[in-house]
């Protein structure tokens, strides 16, 4: 099905929404796109009283790298809409069902469409985007797991002793992260980056949920601006890499948080250190050191590229899900539920219940 009768039946069935069709494919670009589309299904098995539900959908705004392409829901939910928190605008849809017994079932499709994503830090870009003060102070600011002052700005002070300008100083604060932290395969999910407690404890290993958002704290803390941005994994990599793609359709425990930081003359810079750990961790045939040849290629390539191998969901922290009581989330990258006024595992898709797959789709 094509992206405009995609979208047309989507309107047409009733009971589903379609927003964010995106700009025109640049006609001297077309072949470097990429198209996939994601779909998520969950079933409450197990619903007492009243129930609601929190999906997160492809980020809405079009960038030079991530193009959303249209979202479809079905199911037997009382009402459905596309809802977004507060403070930075994250995109969710959301569905309750009443008291009604009735199990709740919803299946949400996604497009989008993606294709490499190449900054190089050390050329000024003519094209490059500005920061306004209030977009500086606002991604300079701390949140509610990622503090920018005590242990945090004092690590990062120690980091960026003698490095200029926010390129220095980024680099300076990717290369500790990537030579004084490990993936920790025992943390659940992706890590909730409670980074003072990382630091204070000493115990900096965790996921990528935990490794890049110490990069972006530190990163803050010396008025460098830096985001997070949650998303998930949709194909295998094209550049070698078995543990930075994902191999079967089942994309149900791929998600992946990723970093960037803002650099006058460059705009805003893609980073992972999170990804060169896995990769010295996971990549075949297991824990590399970090002097391995395909560690040292990882680490050169992750400073200003990713590999768009992966949908963007949004880069929102302590997201307050609307309608819900129930306490904030340091991030939405995962379906999250309530029934009977308990928030569900959102970690635990078996029990949920909730399976994401993923294909790619050919023009």
């Amino acid at each position: 099905m094509d992206r405009r009768a995609f979208l047309k039946s989507s309107i047409a069935s009733g009971s589903g929404i379609a927003f964010g069709a995106g700009l025109p494919w640049p006609a001297t670009a077309a072949s470097e796109w990429r198209r996939y589309e994601v779909v998520t299904h969950v079933e409450l098995a197990f619903p007492k009283g009243a129930s609601r539900l929190w999906l997160p959908l492809p980020m809405r705004a079009d960038t030079e790298w991530h193009r959303t392409l249209g979202n479809a829901w079905s199911g037997n939910a009382m009402r459905a809409e596309v809802v977004s928190d507060g403070k930075y605008g994250v995109p969710m849809l959301y569905a309750e069902w009443s008291e009604d017994k009735v199990v709740p079932q919803l299946e949400l499709t996604s497009r989008f469409a993606t294709r490499e994503h190449t900054v190089d830090p050390a050329k000024p870009r003519a094209s490059a985007e500005q920061l306004s003060a209030a977009d500086r102070e606002f991604f300079t600011a701390p949140t509610e797991y990622i503090p920018t002052d005590g242990i945090v700005r004092k690590t990062a002070q120690g980091i960026v002793k003698g490095a200029s300008g926010e390129v220095e100083k980024a680099r300076a604060i990717y290369e500790w992260v990537v030579e004084n932290t490990f993936r920790d395969p025992k943390v659940r999910g992706c890590g909730w980056g409670d980074i003072k407690s990382m630091l204070e404890t000493g115990n900096l290993g965790g996921k990528c949920g935990d490794l890049n958002a110490l990069f972006v704290g530190l990163a803050r803390s010396v008025g460098v601006p830096a985001r997070d941005v949650y998303g998930l994994r949709v194909a295998p990599s094209v550049h070698g890499y078995r543990s930075l793609g994902v191999g079967t359709p089942s994309v149900t425990r791929a998600q992946h948080c990723r970093a960037e930081f803002f650099a006058q003359g460059r705009g805003w810079v893609p980073v992972d250190p999170a990804d060169v750990r896995k990769v010295a961790l996971e990549e075949p045939p297991g824990n590399l050191a970090l002097g391995d040849p395909k560690v040292q290629a990882a680490r050169k390539r992750l400073f200003g590229n990713w590999e768009m191998n992966w949908l963007a969901y949004n880069m929102g922290h302590d997201i307050a899900l609307p309608n819900s009581k129930g306490p904030k989330l340091p991030y939405l990258m995962y379906p999250n539920a309530e029934t009977g006024g308990e928030r569900l595992d959102q970690l635990d898709p078996d029990a949920f219940k909730y399976s994401m797959t993923a294909r790619e789709i050919k023009a």
